[in-house]
């Protein structure tokens, strides 16, 4: 296993997740990489989400469950608390291949004047069918139609995130907000794509394939 004085948060926002984040805890409590620290945030969830929380609070530096103000008042709430140089978010129904931390705190740790890091990925259905999903740099889209960015294939320094963090009055695209305003801030600086496979989607989230490109 990989040790870095670089510390990586990993956070899970969930609220009734009681179908994956057993999966969830699991591919992240058995990265490579040593120097993690976990937190979940649940909004109050009703299921058994709490009762599988429980089972794995020896490897959770962190947990809540309170009542919150949605999706992104739940994930600034984690990063406030996260003490990380590098923060990465993972939701309840995907997870990560055991390397994927330890192949991002390898790209940080070469670039350390780039503040948000982001990976190819493949979709995965309920079936198991995976789909790459590859990322086209086109800025024209990102400026004026849509969010290009992946946001659970993305690392982003606690750095950026003490500029700014998500518009908690959004109900949607608040992530897309959130790298609209770093890229139009200085693309060169907060922007790094990192050519890995990184499976997420509708069922999960997986890192692979270490392929670097600026």
């Amino acid at each position: 296993m990989r040790f870095s004085s670089k510390k990586v948060s990993v956070i899970t926002v969930v609220y009734n997740g009681e179908r994956y984040l057993e999966q969830t805890i699991q591919s992240v409590i058995n990265q490579t990489y040593e120097n993690i620290e976990y937190i979940i945030i649940d909004g109050g969830s009703t299921d058994n989400t709490l009762d599988i929380v429980s089972r794995y609070l020896d490897y959770i530096s962190y947990f809540i469950s309170e009542p919150d103000n949605g999706l992104y008042d739940a994930m600034n709430k984690g990063i406030r608390i996260a003490s990380g140089d590098l923060i990465g978010m993972i939701n309840s129904d995907d997870w990560y291949e055991p390397n994927a931390v330890e192949l991002m705190v390898d790209a940080y740790e070469n670039n350390l004047d780039k503040t948000i890091f982001h990976a190819d990925c493949y979709d995965v259905s309920c079936d198991g069918v995976r789909k790459l999903r590859n990322f086209h740099p086109s800025e024209l889209k990102l400026k004026y139609y849509s969010m290009t960015y992946i946001h659970p294939s993305m690392f982003v320094s606690k750095h950026e995130y003490s500029k700014h963090v998500y518009d908690v009055n959004l109900k949607v695209f608040s992530d897309y907000k959130f790298i609209l305003e770093s890229y139009l801030s200085d693309k060169k600086k907060f922007i790094m794509f990192i050519r890995l496979l990184l499976t997420l989607g509708w069922v999960a989230s997986v890192l692979n394939s270490p392929f670097l490109t600026l």
